[in-house]
């Protein structure tokens, strides 16, 4: 069992019942997208576990996560893969990401691999950076979850400019929960946060030879 406690505002019966709902939220628009409990509450439940919250208002809340205990043999990791990680040609990408870490690391990660790399803090330079550079971009690689707007509308603004240009499309939550949602097409390349460099390469590849 884990529990995190808190001594904030609590919530009400009201908030309880919608808590792990996908896109439910309390915040003011702009400041939360409503996934982040909906995202711990599946994967609790893809564990066979389950959630127990007791909050009232003023009061703060409770949650208590249990999931089952593991019995079983210890086994040996496996040692890095000797495949190579696939390398870039120069290809221009232009990444866009609203999390300034993440968006510095990832720049570093696609020129490590070879790639010329645009950057964007926000949909409204990745736009200025499409219509200053359209000649030269060969793929987008966007966030999906992001304040102004999300990555889909994002990147067919971008194919305004730019028909057909391959996209690669990023979050921290799963894609199963943001294609049922409507927020991406099942068809689409998607990467998973975190990722390691060997993963992004092979996206990023797998991205720019789609037909």
């Amino acid at each position: 069992m884990l529990a995190v406690s808190d001594d904030g505002c609590g919530m009400s019966k009201e908030v309880l019942d919608h808590l792990f709902e996908p896109f439910f939220t309390t915040k003011e628009v702009g400041k939360g997208t409503g996934l982040g409990l909906a995202t711990v509450h599946g994967i609790v439940k893809q564990n066979d576990g389950f959630i127990n919250i007791y909050s009232e208002p003023y009061k703060g809340s409770t949650f208590k996560i249990y999931l089952p205990r593991f019995i079983g043999e210890a086994r040996e990791l496996k040692g890095e893969s000797t495949v190579e990680v696939p390398k870039g040609n120069g290809e221009t990408v232009l990444l866009v990401e609203d999390e300034a870490v993440i968006l510095n690391v990832g720049k570093e990660m696609l020129e490590g691999l070879g790639y010329t790399v645009l950057t964007a803090g926000t949909p409204e330079e990745a736009l200025r950076h499409a219509k200053a550079h359209v000649a030269e971009i060969d793929l987008l690689i966007t966030d999906v979850i992001m304040p102004e707007m999300n990555g889909l509308d994002l990147a067919n603004l971008i194919s305004d400019i730019k028909p057909r240009l391959r996209c690669l499309f990023v979050s921290g939550y799963t894609a199963d929960l943001i294609a049922h949602h409507g927020m991406l097409n099942e068809d689409v390349c998607f990467l998973q946060k975190p990722f390691s460099i060997r993963g992004l390469a092979s996206k990023v590849r797998e991205s720019l030879e789609q037909k």
